[in-house]
């Protein structure tokens, strides 16, 4: 999806988001779009998934990629942003939140 739109977003999830952590670690069985059944999405300028309630969104447009050896990593240009200070952060440590 990121190659095809050239467009992805950075989630800063907050405490009381780890159920959409676990949906997108895939440790709950749900795959593809699917994963966005948990929390509420809207888009900023790029168009790319935003998950309301986040500790931050960073919306970034892809401007260069390298190949891994099985991953694509891809370097992305902040087009908008939010901030939302309200809840502590999900940290996840030596296999635990």
């Amino acid at each position: 999806m990121i190659a095809r739109h050239k467009a992805f977003c950075v989630n800063v999830l907050a405490s009381p988001q780890q159920a959409v952590a676990m949906r997108f670690a895939g440790r709950v069985g749900q795959e593809g779009e699917q994963r966005f059944d948990e929390g509420a999405w809207t888009t900023l300028a790029t168009g790319a998934p935003v998950l309301q309630g986040a500790l931050a969104n960073l919306d970034c447009e892809v401007f260069e990629t390298h190949d891994g050896a099985t991953h694509t990593i891809y370097l992305g240009r902040v087009k908008a942003g939010r901030i939302n200070g309200v809840e502590k952060p999900l940290i996840y440590f030596k296999g635990e939140f």
